[in-house]
């Protein structure tokens, strides 16, 4: 049975019951009223015709029949005998007649002889003709009993036309109430029909992205539609940070198999170099001094590389797994003229120049930011032209030192700029050594910097130079001033 039906069921059930108890009310009411009018009229009948009986001389039964027409009379002498009964005539019905044995032994109220004779009022049923009858039952003073009647049959035919009327009023009243109950829970119920297309599309397709409709409304529906829009929010940021996942672990996955083959094809060149140098020893170059020097200076040679290559890979491996580095206070300012003094060592042909503005200090380990550095210049050294000019500048910016380098050079695409930091990242598709390192250089600059709680951003274009800029939190604010270089 749908919902629809209970409730229509209900609401019927409840108004069925309504209106039994209202006519059951009214019909009690209205019996009680009917009976009330007739023992007025018997009591206003009696005393006319208890004076009958007072006088004597006169003829009673007719005296009666002309002064209370269609009235039962009985009367019964103190010793039980019947003096007189008087039928209650009906047209075209058999005259009423009470049975007087009902009022044999009855017992009165009260003393008797103390102020008024007690009365009683019943309800009897007719020893002939049918129906009932609603009797007054008095003691006059010389002990008889005197009983007065009336017919019920116009009570009775209006209390079953009150009743016939009360339950055609009911059916009517719950026809109504089930018409428009079935359309009220309908209005009702339609938000719901929302809900459940709604939830069938989302099945069906799959698709989370759809909203219960109706979840402001203050109803019961309303604030299921509101529960279920969270929980559809909940899904979709589950499935969300699922495939959020999913994608990070497959990202990771590419970058550990670039990893693997980037560390294998580094690590190709130098090993086939000495397998080639330890071939040539194994063909006679042990007993040659000549090609046994060449032999070893080579070996030499790539197993220093392999060994630079092993350690920077060590190195990252450290800043990825989180190991604290040795943090007290640096001068910066030192940490890059020394930075700069090599660098025009190795390259004395290179132009570098360099603008402090003031003395910087900052918390770290001053030799992997030493590293940064040389990294940096050991980048434009590799990468741009002997001519090539390098611009560093230091100063402080808020409460971070902010250190710029930058080049004239022939800068990179944005492509290439958004991947500069990527691990053997080489702007040239070759891989040749002869365009570049390992492509570790950058990559390090960039865990190194955030290792000490430091940002790092490349600003580049085509043709425009290539620059990084570097902030790192300060110790305190420099006060003091200093020139260039």
């Amino acid at each position: 049975m749908s919902l629809r039906v209970r409730l229509v069921a209900a609401t019927a059930l409840v108004a069925l019951i309504a209106l039994g108890a209202a006519g059951i009310a009214t019909y009690a009411a209205f019996s009680t009223s009917q009976l009330r009018q007739v023992d007025d009229t018997l009591q206003r009948t009696h005393e006319p015709v208890e004076q009958f009986f007072v006088d004597e001389g006169q003829d009673v039964q007719r005296s009666i029949e002309q002064a209370a027409p269609g009235t039962f009379v009985a009367l019964e002498d103190p010793h039980g005998d019947v003096v007189l009964t008087i039928p209650a005539p009906r047209p075209g019905h058999d005259p009423l007649l009470a049975d007087l044995r009902d009022f044999a032994g009855i017992t009165w109220p009260g003393q008797a002889g103390v102020g008024e004779d007690p009365v009683m009022f019943r309800t009897v049923r007719s020893t002939s003709g049918g129906g009932e009858l609603r009797v007054r039952i008095s003691r006059l003073d010389d002990g008889s009993i005197l009983v007065i009647g009336l017919p019920l049959h116009d009570v009775q035919d209006s209390e079953r036309r009150l009743i016939v009327i009360e339950a055609l009023v009911a059916l009517a009243a719950l026809v109504l109430a089930a018409v428009v109950g079935w359309f009220l829970v309908g209005v009702g119920l339609r938000p719901l029909r929302s809900v459940e297309h709604t939830a069938l599309l989302i099945a069906d397709g799959g698709d989370l992205e759809h909203t219960l409709p109706g979840d402001d409304r203050p109803t019961e529906i309303g604030r299921l539609s509101a529960a279920l829009n969270t929980m559809l929010g909940t899904i979709r940021r589950a499935f969300g940070e699922r495939d959020a996942k999913e994608a990070a672990l497959r990202e990771s996955e590419e970058r550990m198999r670039r990893f693997v083959a980037d560390v294998s094809h580094e690590l190709r060149t130098p090993l086939a170099a000495v397998s080639a140098y330890t071939e040539l020893f194994d063909r006679g170059a042990r007993d040659r001094p000549e090609d046994l020097a060449r032999a070893m200076h080579g070996i030499n040679i790539e197993a220093g590389r392999m060994h630079e290559l092993v350690e920077e890979l060590l190195l990252l491996a450290r800043l990825d797994e989180g190991r604290p580095l040795e943090s007290k206070p640096v001068d910066l300012n030192e940490v890059i003229v020394d930075a700069v003094t090599a660098a025009r060592a190795v390259a004395p042909e290179r132009k570098i120049s360099l603008r402090m503005r003031e003395v910087i200090t900052v918390n770290g380990d001053a030799g992997r930011l030493r590293q940064v550095f040389d990294n940096l210049l050991t980048n434009v050294r590799t990468h741009t032209a002997a001519d090539t000019t390098t611009a560093i500048e230091l100063q402080a910016q808020g409460v971070h030192a902010v250190v710029s380098v930058r080049d004239d050079g022939a800068g990179m695409s944005s492509e290439q700029a958004h991947r500069v930091f990527e691990r053997f990242f080489r702007a040239d598709a070759s891989r040749s050594r002869s365009s570049g390192g390992s492509g570790l250089g950058l990559a390090i600059v960039a865990s190194l910097i955030n290792a000490h709680g430091g940002t790092v951003r490349v600003e580049t274009a085509a043709g425009e130079g290539f620059g990084v800029l570097i902030e790192l939190p300060l110790v305190t604010r420099p006060s003091e001033q200093i020139g260039t270089a």
